[in-house]
């Protein structure tokens, strides 16, 4: 076992000291030591609960023959980060998340790990330091969040909502056709208690895809978080881990070349966040697997988008669970997956979505009623991002498609915030948001404020906005994020001035700006050397090592 390096021997006498010293036995130190690797945490209600999901993890791992050791790596709350300075740590804290995997499992010789995760950024941290250490390896999701509920105005209907749901009645409220008093009866019931916020936002997107990766057992990504199931799925894990100990079955093992692939193939059928292409990108990048924004494209063309849930759609993840789940979806679409890669529960794909199937086609259509042919995701290329750039198509109205207009340009998500509050951007415009990228920001912030207050205010069908920042999964409209090369890097977005025509058009893939590559190339000379935001701290650390969205913002040198 790797833990007979800090338990067996002689010379190991004060080791096994400081295990008797937390209360363990010798019995317990002879079996194989587990690491359940929790992301509790008492600010984020999706981790609120994970120290209830970690006993029920541990309860496994012992009636399995382990003995488990819980530890614990930060995690950031995205919805109390948004819009102040505190979203410049949330993508940055992927990368500390990995590294301190690494130097938990390491620094303790675990013979096996759990992880305990939920929100956004710790997910793919996580993934990323499990391939990192490659030991045998399983995931366990604190679930996702119920809707929240209200009876209507004529008390004749049930009304659902969820987060994404606040941030656009802010743009009402402010707009004037909502109250303060009815924001704030739905502020106390739209995330009802625990869990990972209810639609299909960067959390559920993340734990979906990372039960069709191959890492989660089966309902992984849709048990809700207040469900007994939840909690027998986190005992099932603990008992899993320790057959993938006796068989020696490593994230490697799973995480190939086909099982992205699949991942990313149902992510399109999905109808999934932006931020999982970025996070993608870094985990194929941590598993040595090619993986680049083309193959996307290619992906999306050939898949049919077959569930739509909030913010795109009127369903949430508790009723995508109800439908099947994962499991049905990869099912419906199980022609376009390599069915023979390994999964955490030690049977292939194909075996494993024997089981499978739908149980309600409004939430899960079939193949000849797909929303859209083509997956949720785009790609987009031009002058204007020459690496690419990405949106969720899936939640983009008909009408915005296609848009072209004047660029309304700023340069901090802060001054595009106030211009929209004052009701100076106008149907037809481009919202240009720069200097927000991952060595810009820093930080890549996402724009969720910018975009939930334009939505909010009626004009997402009439405004396109426009970033080498990211946004939230709970973004919905004409939103396209992650432009390559960022404005810090002396990409082409930083030769925009206001009043330049921007021309969106997603079909085609295409984003441009109306000039010409010698207007651009003048415009970007006479530019003054960029100058960092932060300088000091994390974040200056960070900046000066974060590569470009377009190769997933991994840090040079990893």
């Amino acid at each position: 076992m790797r833990s007979d390096a800090a338990k067996r021997g002689l010379e190991r006498a004060p080791h096994r000291a400081l295990y008797y010293a937390l209360g363990r036995t010798q019995a317990e130190l002879e079996k194989p030591l587990v690491g359940i690797i929790n992301s509790f945490s008492e600010i984020i209600p999706g981790h609120m609960h994970l120290d209830a999901v970690a006993e029920a993890v541990k309860a496994g791992v012992y009636s399995a023959g382990g003995t488990p050791f819980e530890v614990n790596t930060l995690a950031v709350c995205d919805g109390v980060a948004q819009g102040h300075i505190g979203m410049k740590y949330s993508l940055a804290s992927r990368e500390l998340i990995a590294d301190s995997v690494e130097v938990l499992a390491q620094a303790h010789a675990f013979d096996a790990l759990v992880f305990i995760t939920n929100c956004d950024k710790i997910i793919p941290g996580m993934i990323m330091g499990a391939l990192r250490v490659n030991i045998p390896s399983i995931f366990i999701s604190g679930g996702p969040m119920l809707a929240g509920r209200r009876m209507s105005a004529d008390s004749k209907t049930v009304e659902r909502f969820d987060l994404s749901d606040i941030f656009e009645y802010v743009g009402k409220a402010a707009a004037g056709t909502m109250t303060m008093e009815e924001l704030a009866e739905i502020e106390e019931t739209s995330c009802p208690g625990c869990g990972s916020c209810a639609g299909m936002f960067t959390a559920n997107t993340m734990n979906c895809l990372t039960e069709a990766l191959g890492l989660g057992l089966p309902g992984h990504g849709t048990r809700p978080a207040v469900s007994a199931a939840r909690m027998r799925l986190a005992k099932a894990a603990g008992v899993q881990v320790m057959e993938l100990f006796r068989r020696d079955l490593k994230p490697r093992d799973i995480v190939t070349a086909a099982a992205i692939r699949n991942t990313m193939t149902t992510d399109m059928a999905m109808g999934g966040s932006t931020n999982s292409v970025l996070h993608f990108l870094a985990i194929a990048h941590e598993a040595g697997v090619k993986l680049d924004l083309h193959d996307l494209n290619e992906i999306a063309a050939s898949t049919p988008h077959l569930a739509k849930l909030s913010p795109a759609g009127i369903h949430f993840i508790e009723d995508f669970d109800l439908a099947g789940g994962v499991q049905a979806l990869m099912k419906e679409i199980s022609d376009k997956l390599d069915l023979s890669v390994m999964t955490v529960t030690g049977k292939t794909l194909g075996e494993n979505l024997e089981q499978a199937h739908v149980r309600n086609r409004e939430v899960i259509r079939t193949r000849e009623n797909a929303y859209s042919q083509r997956g949720g995701l785009t790609v987009l290329f031009g002058n204007l991002a020459p690496d690419g750039a990405v949106v969720k198509s899936a939640g983009v109205l008909p009408q915005m498609m296609v848009h072209t207009g004047p660029a309304r340009v700023f340069d901090s998500e802060e001054e595009a915030n106030e211009a929209i509050m004052r009701g100076d951007i106008k149907a037809g415009d481009v919202v240009v948001i720069r200097y927000e990228g991952p060595k810009g920001g820093p930080g890549m912030r996402e724009m969720l404020t910018a975009t939930s207050m334009l939505a909010g205010m009626g004009l997402d069908d009439k405004v396109a906005l426009i970033t080498d920042g990211r946004f939230s999964g709970a973004t919905r409209g004409s939103s396209i994020g992650h432009i390559s090369p960022e404005a810090a890097e002396g990409g082409p977005i930083a030769a925009v001035r206001e009043g330049d025509i921007i021309s969106i058009d997603i079909p085609n893939r295409k984003l441009e700006m109306k000039l010409s590559a010698d207007e651009i190339g003048r415009r970007l000379a006479a530019l003054p050397a960029f100058q960092p935001k932060v300088n000091s701290g994390y974040l200056r650390r960070y900046a000066q090592l974060v590569t470009s969205a377009s190769t997933g913002a991994v840090l040079k040198g990893d």
